[in-house]
């Protein structure tokens, strides 16, 4: 039923538009959930903790696969974006207009956190634990991404994991969060960092997650763009 909604609403419009409009409400989605739910735990003096901060984005994720997975792909992410135009699954043109829809969907989620939800946490913006050393949190982080990507990619190659892709692919972001955030910040999701981040003026911290994303996605999809062939089904 709400595919089918989907589908009424954007029948109307080209190809093009109807994948700019599914990457912008799903980035939203997701950056609604990511960030909103670190913000719920700060409200809440961390009562709900780290398991509440990995679930929340994982039903982010897997709702927005499940709702625009056969129409955009469901990337919400530049990274993965990157890595799709690696694997040749889009063209270097879509490139564009993918991350100009990421990233605005997720600047609309953040003020919607913003205004909804609440401005503590600075507003969810992703902070690595400088306690461990720098290498270590930018190869965590690269780590992460690299996982998700992995995941990603297999669920393309087998053409949705038998209908189960959306939880796989929201699981494996919130097992990275459960199991990494604290050293990295796991953001995995160069968008996802950079609206609240922008938002809150607290930018020092973007130079890590508009970097360590890319290279791991691009690690694996450069690894296995021959094995992985095209498929939309997700």
């Amino acid at each position: 039923m709400q595919q089918t909604l989907i589908s009424k609403i954007t029948n109307r419009l080209t190809s093009t538009q109807k994948k700019f409009v599914a990457e912008a409400i799903g980035t939203f989605v997701v950056v609604v959930f990511a960030t909103g739910s670190v913000v719920i735990d700060a409200k809440t003096n961390g009562v709900l903790g780290i398991p509440f901060i990995a679930f929340a984005p994982f039903v982010g994720v897997a709702l927005g696969v499940y709702l625009f997975g056969k129409i955009s792909m469901a990337h919400f992410n530049p990274a993965v974006t990157v890595g799709f135009m690696i694997t040749k699954h889009i063209t270097k043109i879509q490139l564009i207009y993918y991350f100009a829809a990421e990233i605005i969907g997720a600047l609309l989620g953040t003020l919607f956190v913003k205004y909804i939800i609440g401005n503590e946490a600075n507003l969810g913006a992703n902070a690595p634990n400088y306690a461990f050393p720098l290498p270590v949190v930018f190869g965590v982080e690269i780590i992460a991404s690299a996982l998700l990507m992995a995941v990603i990619l297999i669920v393309v190659y087998t053409k949705g994991l038998k209908g189960f892709g959306a939880i796989v692919i929201g699981g494996m972001v919130g097992l990275d969060i459960f199991f990494l955030a604290f050293i990295s910040g796991a953001s995995m999701n160069p968008a996802r960092s950079l609206a609240p981040a922008l938002v809150s003026g607290m930018v020092n911290d973007l130079w890590l997650y508009w970097t360590a994303p890319f290279v791991g996605t691009s690690i694996v999809a450069l690894a296995l763009r021959k094995k992985f062939m095209y498929s939309q089904d997700i």
